[in-house]
């Protein structure tokens, strides 16, 4: 069984969020996805706290953030995700 490394904060009807997720499962990277309410302003106090972005998706490695669908996207042109697949 793998072990779930990567965590996706993502919302209804983003089309990064899609992107996103579909690279993810393109390259078999297993992850956790959270939908964000967009009127939970507590969800997204704590989230701003913890990567300083305002937006979705947000994209964790664990504890450390990769950011959102832009940086996911230049992680994959290096190296396929392959770094997602390891321990943090």
């Amino acid at each position: 069984m793998t072990a779930i490394l990567v965590t996706i904060y993502t919302m209804k009807q983003c089309p990064y969020c899609v992107s996103a997720t579909s690279l993810l499962n393109k390259r078999g990277i297993a992850f956790e996805s959270v939908m964000v309410d967009p009127d939970d302003d507590q969800m997204w106090e704590d989230l701003y706290k913890r990567s300083g972005m305002k937006t979705v998706p947000q994209i964790f490695h664990g504890k450390k953030l990769i950011g959102g669908f832009r940086e996911l996207d230049a992680l994959d042109k290096v190296d396929s995700l392959a770094s997602l697949k390891k321990a943090p």
